[in-house]
């Protein structure tokens, strides 16, 4: 096996130890950590070992810009040291350098004597000729040790500079393979011949330096090969990328910048190199564990005159957050040194910055600054960066005679407007830091957003465009939300209750302006107000969140209540159902839930027309709740502001009985939407305190005829089944002791508290439906409750018991919690205490005795119905049977004469046993049978033989008077008909005989 790369080469005969360490007055000046750092490596500069890898934490980030691709840089022509007699070689030259030999050279150079120069710079010209299309893997180890060699002599012999440069230069020509495997058997050695660049940075001469960044950068803009090298297939540039970032290359160069702190130019060129090495993660991460955001930052207000510093500094940050953790980036950045350096960086170019790359930059520090300010260890405050910022947000709108804004103003372009968005932005992320009020009470943080707070007014010809205006209103309005809670009191100075229900009024009127709906505060708002009726509603609401009486009670008295509802029914009747239209009704709601809460007056001023805009809310179709338009926020909010608004109020209660309101609220229970089921219930708690609301439940019937009570006790089955209370298979109680205690309830161990703080029994009453269930049935009543089954009364033997089996479970946890302390009750009280227990397991006890006996009761009842069921059956089948044998005697009577005389006569003897015995004297007695009649039938004297359709004759009787003695079907008596026309062809034997 080979030997590893780093234990071949010997370190270099200057090194005090194996770690590179310039030699000189230049190097002693390097700073003592940056020299431990390099020195705790396994290998440095001349092992050629990969840097050591600190930990960093791992964090997100959100997208910033992309830098924009930078240019190739021009590559030198790599000849241009070598003379005319050296590039006009013979045959044999050429011959000599194909058979080259690497190790020939590699010997010169560790053993040739420091005066005899010229044979080793000849022999390196002869290696840089011989690679000059690009160097074959197998070589490119001992290209390396050469390289390395040669370093080592540039601090003696300034001759090995130039040499050293063309060697480097070969590295910006493609790598060859001459098999497929030799990109994986020479992977470990191309990594660390790329990472030795990196150490090279320790050698004290610019040229080298320079010529180190100008190669790597050549890694990421490959040109192709100008010829070929024989026999072997070049390498894609991806493959030299590759091996960068597994060498940790770029932590290299990170740690390089402190041998350069005077120098500008090679500062420069390793920032541009590492603009490169930093658009990938991998090598992020390397330069993050250098702590290169700190670094660059710290150092990005250097003097330079070329203006590449500041440029180049903020790119790699940006590429830094892109790539790598957002988190750790902001964290190196949060000190003092880097917060000045960026303060007085934007401060500059904010002032003096003229161009459009000046703006541009400047906006793109203020981000950074803004992704710093989002740390609350970010020293903003102490440096005045917080501050400063607050003056140029606002210095616009209130006017300031502070020096730095004296004369100064923004102009229209569209990185000022850019500007200006991100300041205020930024003021809303000062505002979540409580330290920074002061500031911008100061600062009139207020005043300055309230001046957007107004109607647009047309542009001028040096003012915002329209769609600009717009965005920047709704951005005011917006940071408004934010910072107005934090500043009441110079909200109530500007008058913020008047400006905002004017601002409202705007909104719903009907001036001919209409939004753009650009921005993302625009969103939902092109060719309307609502963008703006939104976001002054958000403010509102917030303000009024606060519960400040005095605020709300300014807005109640210049009609904000009114003013709501209006607003409220204007966006119902013409809007259609949108996100945006969906959340100003939910912040309406809200708002007037905390004006009216617990004033009896607010809420008179709510009124019937309060009540009769909430019922349509109610309406909610159950597709909606989870469509993601926000249904579902809207009905919470609806029902918060039911609960508020109307209920204290008799008069508003009675009202929303009438409108059926009761029934909607049912109905919404019935959805079974479980972040809504409790406040429901909660309202019907509520509303069973008023008599008529009682005879509305029980009226209630939902689908399959549900009734109110079967609906409650099937969620208070439900409830249990989530808890995990243990039943039987028909709902009895299995355990008397602890009927209500759920799964998750029993799990729970017995942890001693004072007795202000709340037990898990009594947590279990607020947390789930089951205390409102048996509130609301105990005012309906447990007797004579409507659509109820079996298995429905077992559950309500538990429920009616509710308040009894939650006293034993306090009890049993009094007991459990003194027997954890280790406390012993006196005999009387431990008597007492088991007393309590008892009765209360014998209330379990006696409950399920009495769902035995309702199941019992089911099943006997169930029995009886059966016998009923089986009775009917037999008494059909036994109809069946005797209509079956009339038929069969029938049939009997007409095809036996003797048989139907028999039957005759026995219907005579019947007959004649029927009639009356005794008779008055001087009677007459009509006989009303015929004579020598054989039928079994009842028959009288007249006979009506049918031979012709009644459909066209109108019956046989028509033309008689007889007719008039035959009564009528339908009452009346029969009337001759005459619009029939007796038709002459039909025959007799045509004609069917009834």
């Amino acid at each position: 096996l080979r030997a590893p790369f780093a234990s071949r080469l010997p370190p270099l005969p200057w090194q005090p130890c194996p770690v590179c360490v310039v030699v000189g007055s230049a190097s002693r000046s390097v700073d003592a950590p940056l020299a431990e750092a390099w020195a705790e490596r396994p290998g440095a500069f001349g092992a050629m070992a990969s840097p050591a890898r600190a930990e960093a934490s791992a964090t997100n980030l959100l997208p910033p810009p992309t830098i924009p691709k930078l240019r190739s840089p021009s590559c030198a022509s790599r000849r241009e040291w070598l003379s005319d007699s050296d590039l006009s070689g013979s045959l044999e030259q050429d011959n000599h350098l194909k058979s080259l030999d690497l190790n020939h050279v590699i010997n010169l150079l560790e053993e040739t004597e420091s005066s005899n120069s010229e044979e080793l710079l000849q022999a390196l010209r002869n290696v840089v000729k011989r690679y000059d299309s690009g160097i074959p893997l197998k070589e490119l180890t001992r290209i390396s040790k050469i390289l390395n060699l040669c370093a080592e002599r540039i601090q003696d012999h300034d001759d090995f500079i130039e040499p050293t440069c063309e060697i480097l230069k070969l590295y910006r020509l493609p790598f060859y393979k001459k098999k497929l495997s030799d990109e994986v058997n020479y992977a470990n050695e191309t990594q660390e011949s790329i990472a030795q660049l990196g150490y090279l940075m320790r050698v004290p001469c610019s040229e080298v330096r320079i010529q180190i960044c100008k190669s790597v950068i050549s890694f990421y803009h490959a040109e192709p090969p100008k010829k070929e090298f024989e026999g072997c297939q070049p390498l894609s540039a991806n493959y030299k990328r590759k091996m960068v970032e597994l060498g940790g290359l770029a932590e290299t160069l990170v740690l390089a910048l402190a041998l350069v702190e005077n120098q500008l130019t090679e500062k420069l060129w390793i920032i541009k190199t590492l603009q490169h090495l930093s658009t990938s993660e991998a090598n992020c991460k390397f330069m993050m564990k250098a702590e290169a955001p700190k670094r660059l930052c710290s150092h990005m207000n250097d003097a330079d005159v070329t203006g590449q510093l500041l440029f180049r500094s903020s790119e790699v940050l940006w590429n830094l957050l892109e790539n790598a953790s957002k988190e750790e980036i902001v964290t190196q950045l949060s000190n003092l040194e880097c917060v000045h350096a960026l303060k007085e960086a934007f401060t500059n170019l904010l002032l003096h910055g003229s161009r459009h790359y000046d703006r541009q930059l400047r906006n793109d520090i203020l981000v950074i600054s803004t992704l710093i300010a989002q740390n609350p260890g970010a020293p903003m405050i102490e440096t005045g960066f917080a501050k400063q910022l607050i003056l140029f947000a606002t210095f616009v709108e209130v006017k300031s005679h502070n020096p730095l804004v004296k004369g100064f103003k923004l102009t229209y372009t569209n990185e000022d407007f850019e500007l200006k968005k991100l300041l205020l932005n930024m003021l809303t992320v000062l505002a979540k830091d409580l330290c920074t009020v002061q500031l911008l009470h100061e600062g009139k943080v207020m005043l300055a957003l309230f001046y957007y707070v107004k109607p647009h007014e047309k542009p001028g010809v040096l003012d915002w465009s329209e769609a600009q205006h717009e965005e920047l209103q709704l951005h005011a309005i917006a940071t408004l939300a934010t910072v107005a809670p934090l500043l009441v009191e110079d909200y109530v100075m500007c008058q913020g209750n008047t400006r905002l229900l004017m601002f409202l009024e705007w909104c719903t009127s009907n001036d001919p302006f209409v939004g753009q709906g650009n921005s993302f505060h625009g969103t939902g708002g092109r060719g309307n107000k609502l963008s703006q009726m939104r976001y002054c509603l958000r403010v509102l609401s917030s303000v009024v969140s606060l519960c400040d009486e005095a605020v709300n009670l300014d807005l109640c008295d210049q009609g904000a209540i009114n003013q709501l509802l209006g607003i409220l029914k204007y966006t119902a009747n013409n809007y259609k159902e949108e996100a945006i239209v969906l959340e100003i009704q939910t912040d309406i709601l809200l708002s007037l839930s905390t004006l009216c809460e617990n004033d009896p007056h607010r809420k008179e001023l709510f009124g019937w027309e309060g009540v009769d805009t909430l019922i349509p809310f109610m309406k909610l179709d159950a597709k909606k709740f989870y469509g993601g338009l926000g249904h579902n926020r809207l009905l919470f909010s609806t029902l918060d502001c039911l609960w508020c608004c109307v209920m204290g109020s008799t008069i508003l209660e009675d009202y929303f009985l009438e409108k059926e309101g009761l029934f909607l609220l049912l109905d919404l229970l019935v959805l079974n939407q479980r972040n809504v089921c409790n406040q429901i219930l909660g309202i019907l708690v509520e509303f069973c305190d008023n008599p008529k609301a009682a005879s509305h439940i029980n009226v209630w019937r939902g689908k399959k005829e549900q009734t109110a009570a079967n609906l409650l006790i099937s969620l208070w089955r439900q409830e249990e089944e989530e808890l995990g209370v243990k039943h039987d298979k028909v709902g009895r109680i299995v355990d008397t002791k602890k009927p209500l205690v759920g799964s998750f309830q029993a799990c729970q161990a017995v942890t001693p508290m004072p007795a202000s703080c709340p037990t898990v029994a009594i947590m279990d009453v607020a947390e789930n439906m089951r205390a409102k269930i048996y509130c609301i049935i105990c005012k309906l009543g447990f007797e004579n409750l409507p659509g109820l089954s079996a298995r429905d009364f077992v559950t309500l033997a538990i429920i009616r018991r509710y308040l009894d089996f939650k006293v034993g479970e306090i009890w049993g946890e009094v007991c459990a919690e003194l027997k954890e302390e280790k406390f012993r009750p006196l005999t009387p009280d431990q008597e007492a205490m088991h007393v309590i227990t008892q009765t209360f397991e014998n209330v379990g006890k006696m409950v399920v005795s009495l769902q035995t006996e309702m199941l019992e009761s089911q099943c006997y009842q169930e029995r009886q119905e059966e016998q009923k069921n089986y009775a009917k059956i037999q008494s059909l089948h036994k109809q069946k049977e005797m209509v079956n044998k009339s038929w069969e005697n029938f049939l009997t009577r007409t095809s036996n004469y003797e048989a139907l005389k028999k039957a005759k006569k026995i219907q005579e003897k019947s007959i004649e046993e029927s009639r009356a015995k005794a008779r008055q004297p001087n009677t007459i007695f009509h006989p009303t049978d015929i004579k020598n009649l054989n039928t079994t039938i009842a028959a009288g004297r007249l006979v009506t033989v049918e031979s012709t359709p009644p459909e066209l004759t109108g019956g046989p009787l028509a033309d008689t008077e007889l007719a008039l003695k035959k009564l009528p079907i339908r009452g009346g008596a029969l009337q001759r008909i005459k619009g029939v026309k007796v038709l002459e062809p039909f025959k007799k034997d045509s004609v069917s005989v009834k």
